[in-house]
């Protein structure tokens, strides 16, 4: 019999990998922008072309993890706080006090919100864009990396170990609806959607990035 309340789960089918690219040598935090998908390398930010993984932006301002795209502003983790930076000129417009106060991770933008992971703490917050006030915050059982939201749906990377996952998850809850479980050793730091049918994984010191085929949300 199965257990109606447990999560779908399925291997993750990985539709494509990005290495070697140019002057990244870590993946923290992954955005996209709608036409490039923009990598957190610690010391800049590398926008690539997905097509084929070449260069075509790099703004010099620290990427240590978690990074978000609002439709006009870049949101990155640097340390213990975030900055909000043009795309255009990049330079830093704004910056807020992050939640883990240096702990957090991954960094998604939905309905005028930021959604932060936690990495230790396990958690995902909702914050104010403008202060950093916390909303509200959701639970996890897993050390959490990066988050995205599409079409409605929460999704968010784990890494313990040497295993990660990428799950989607009830907004309200946080009780996890749907698992896809990454090859061993294929670990999850920042994790974003294309906003169609991929969802873009960064591997960490690896310096790969994968992007992870978005299935369908699995019929009860």
């Amino acid at each position: 019999m199965t257990d109606a309340s447990a999560p779908h789960t399925q291997a993750a089918e990985i539709v494509r990998e990005y290495d070697s690219i140019d002057g990244v040598g870590q993946i923290g935090g992954v955005t996209h922008d709608g036409e490039r998908v923009w990598l957190a390398a610690g010391a800049a930010l590398v926008a690539i072309d997905p097509a084929n993984g070449r260069v075509q932006r790099r703004i010099e301002r620290p990427a240590d993890a978690g990074t978000a795209f609002d439709g006009r502003y870049l949101y990155q983790l640097a340390e213990a706080r975030i900055d909000k930076i043009d795309p255009a000129s990049g330079e830093v417009v704004a910056s807020i006090p992050a939640p883990g106060a240096g702990g957090d991770s991954g960094l998604a933008w939905a309905e005028g919100s930021l959604w932060v992971g936690e990495y230790r703490a396990r958690k995902i917050h909702q914050i104010d864009p403008g202060t950093g006030a916390v909303r509200r915050t959701i639970e996890s059982d897993r050390f959490v990396t990066g988050v995205t939201w599409v079409d409605g749906e929460l999704w968010h990377g784990t890494w313990e170990g040497d295993t990660s996952d990428i799950r989607r998850v009830d907004p309200v809850s946080g009780a996890v609806l749907q698992r896809l479980q990454m090859p061993e050793g294929a670990n999850v730091s920042g994790l974003e959607s294309d906003g169609r049918d991929l969802l873009y994984a960064g591997g960490g010191s690896s310096a790969r990035l994968r992007a992870v085929k978005r299935p369908l949300a699995p019929s009860r």
